[in-house]
């Protein structure tokens, strides 16, 4: 007997919004907001994932920093190497905590991602972190230390480029503005200038339509649902979930989700957008399973709130800066993420 695919994608989808959650940790009423950066200020550099083996690309990390009018702090370890990780679990984790325990530090940028950070979570120090409130910048497995943050250290983050990415004009002046300015800026993609009648381009795609506020929580997705059942996660309810991911499988991002939705997550939460997936494609012309899109509308139509996909934050040249923990409010028929409060103080 032929089952109606709608009926059973809708069933699946409130089966799994209906699961229940591990505990998790709240996020204070009100978050604590680190000091905005201002030129001349110094900030460290730290590698808590994976390492940069070309002494060459660390220089072009500290030219961008002091291109942004700020003074370079590399860490003791940045350097150093341990298999693919950037110095053993101790030297990284004291890294970070040294970082945040100098109080000539004003904010902290990694340089890369990788993988790497969940090892260090319980060898931070998160009395000295929660004392001394800094910006913490990056994004990728650095999605780690913001919902570790989030859920232990009770102050702003940011998801945004890391100190060795590209930092085009457009990542540059959304960064400047909400760290620097303490701007509350609408973050919206950049106009296309392709030679089309119909640009692709920043193209959005609304799943289900309106807006929706609360605290922007997320980051990659792979991270977020290797953290699950952990601790390490914050409390997602009425939550905005901001997530991205590269080089995944629809399956697998299929499963990821699923994740999310069996812990609870996706049933708990306001609204829902979906950055870049880079290289997320299915794969071969007689590929025969479920696209990214089939795979995304399974799990987001039957949440009824708030959801699009196609911001421009992820594994891109240019992106977003996002503060982690601060509420804000999309619009899914704009493709828009706007900040209610400032990230900084």
């Amino acid at each position: 007997m032929r089952m109606d695919r709608r009926a059973l994608v809708t069933g699946m989808g409130a089966m799994l919004v209906a699961a229940k959650a591990p505990p998790v940790a709240p996020l204070p009423a009100t978050l604590v907001k680190p000091p905005r950066l201002r030129p001349g200020d110094v900030v460290g550099l730290i590698e808590p994932a994976g390492f940069t083996d070309d002494m060459f690309d660390l220089d072009l990390v500290k030219e961008t920093i002091v291109a942004m009018g700020l003074v370079p702090r590399p860490a003791p370890h940045l350097a150093a190497r341990h298999g693919y990780l950037a110095g053993t679990d101790k030297e990284r984790a004291a890294d970070v905590n040294a970082m945040f325990a100098d109080p000539q530090v004003r904010a902290v940028f990694a340089v890369r991602g990788g993988w790497g950070c969940a090892r260090i979570l319980p060898l931070l120090d998160f009395a000295t972190i929660r004392a001394n409130p800094k910006l913490l910048i990056g994004f990728s497995d650095i999605t780690a230390l913001h919902m570790a943050f989030a859920a232990r250290a009770g102050f702003t983050t940011i998801h945004g480029p890391n100190a060795s990415s590209s930092w085009g004009r457009f990542s540059w002046d959304g960064f400047r503005a909400v760290a620097f300015d303490g701007a509350m800026p609408t973050f919206a993609n950049p106009v296309g200038n392709e030679d089309r009648l119909v640009p692709r381009a920043g193209r959005i795609r609304t799943f289900h339509p309106g807006k929706a506020s609360g605290r922007l929580l997320g980051g990659n997705l792979t991270v977020l649902a290797a953290l699950m059942g952990t601790g390490w996660l914050p409390d997602f309810s009425g939550a905005v979930l901001f997530i991205e991911d590269i080089g995944e499988a629809p399956y697998r991002i299929d499963r990821m989700l699923t994740q999310l939705a069996l812990g609870g997550v996706l049933g708990r939460l306001a609204g829902v957008v979906f950055g870049q997936c880079t290289d997320c494609g299915a794969s071969g012309p007689s590929y025969g399973g479920f696209t990214l899109s089939e795979v995304l509308q399974q799990h987001f139509e039957p949440l009824g709130i708030p959801v699009f996909q196609g911001a421009q934050f992820g594994h891109v040249a240019n992106q977003f800066s996002l503060p982690v923990g601060v509420r804000a409010e999309m619009d899914a028929d704009a493709g828009t993420i706007r900040l209610l409060e400032s990230a900084v103080a």
